[in-house]
């Protein structure tokens, strides 16, 4: 199948870009990498008539290392630059992780950060980063900038809190200091598919041996990726190595609402792996937190 017709637009500034989205409202839609969206064009799973070709708007791509330790990434920075930092695998270890995992090489050479985050699909990678690293967006309108937090980001099934006129302009990372463990695990049929079930986890031993930050955080388990925060709340305060990685795991499943089906597989099968995934993330984690 081909697109339904549209109007293309080809915009070299932040502005400009702004201004298509606010003139056309719900009848337009960005287009970063177009990894996911031009696919969906294809089969008809979305029509717009107007299409604005973020690529030329060369002020939404970039890495920069802040003075606190953090990192602001711009939307339209690929993710095979994401994968080449430097700054990004010393600051902000976990999404260097993550972001192999996403698709082929091909992919990430065209997919953006911005364009994954704003797509908001629960089985990828970046949204789960986002959630438990507690990242900040950066949006702007004809209204003006603001910054959405991570956790208030993603609303449901490819769906956020963006307006149609909104942007998304860039995403910051903040920086965690201290003996601090990362992992993130997923389950996907073949390499470089969508996960079944991941999960994502950052934490942070204090100097006495007991967890002062941990986020767990669960992606291809729901409508969108999400945090186990009632189980990061009871491993506060404790020692790390003293919880059981597989009753964590189940857990961290009991708190999800609802665990879709599908033909990858049932609600049950995908909540026995979430679990696994959640409990081998934990041991990665707390591994390198004690040992580096």
């Amino acid at each position: 199948m081909k697109p339904a017709p549209f109007t293309y637009h080809a915009p070299t500034s932040t502005g400009e870009a702004v201004a298509l989205l606010a003139e056309f409202g719900d009848e337009a839609k960005p287009l970063a990498g177009g990894q996911s969206l031009v696919p969906m064009l294809a089969l008809r799973l979305a029509t717009f008539g107007h299409l604005v070709d973020l690529r030329r708007v060369e002020a939404l791509r970039g890495i920069e290392r802040r003075a606190d330790g953090g990192v602001r990434i711009g939307a339209g920075t690929t993710q095979a630059t994401i994968q080449r930092s430097e700054d990004i695998r010393t600051a902000i270890p976990l999404l260097a992780r993550a972001t192999p995992l996403i698709g082929h090489f091909q992919i990430r050479s065209r997919g953006t950060i911005g364009g994954s985050l704003a797509h908001a699909d629960a089985a990828a990678e970046y949204p789960a980063v986002a959630l438990t690293l507690d990242a900040e967006l950066e949006a702007e309108s004809p209204r003006g900038s603001r910054t959405i937090p991570a956790a208030e980001f993603f609303t449901g099934v490819w769906s956020t809190t963006l307006a149609d006129d909104e942007l998304l302009t860039g995403v910051n990372f903040p920086a965690w200091t201290g003996r601090c463990g990362y992992a993130v695990e997923e389950f996907a049929r073949r390499n470089g598919d969508f996960a079944i079930a991941g999960a994502t986890v950052a934490l942070r031993v204090a100097a006495d041996g007991r967890l002062d930050r941990c986020a767990i955080g669960l992606f291809g388990l729901g409508p969108t990726a999400t945090r186990a925060r009632a189980a990061e709340a009871e491993l506060l305060g404790h020692d790390p190595t003293a919880a059981d990685p597989d009753e964590l795991g189940l857990a961290a499943m009991e708190q999800l609402p609802s665990v879709p089906s599908d033909l990858h597989g049932s609600a049950r099968y995908r909540t026995r792996v979430g679990a696994a995934m959640v409990a081998r993330a934990w041991r990665r984690a707390v591994q390198e937190a004690r040992h580096g």
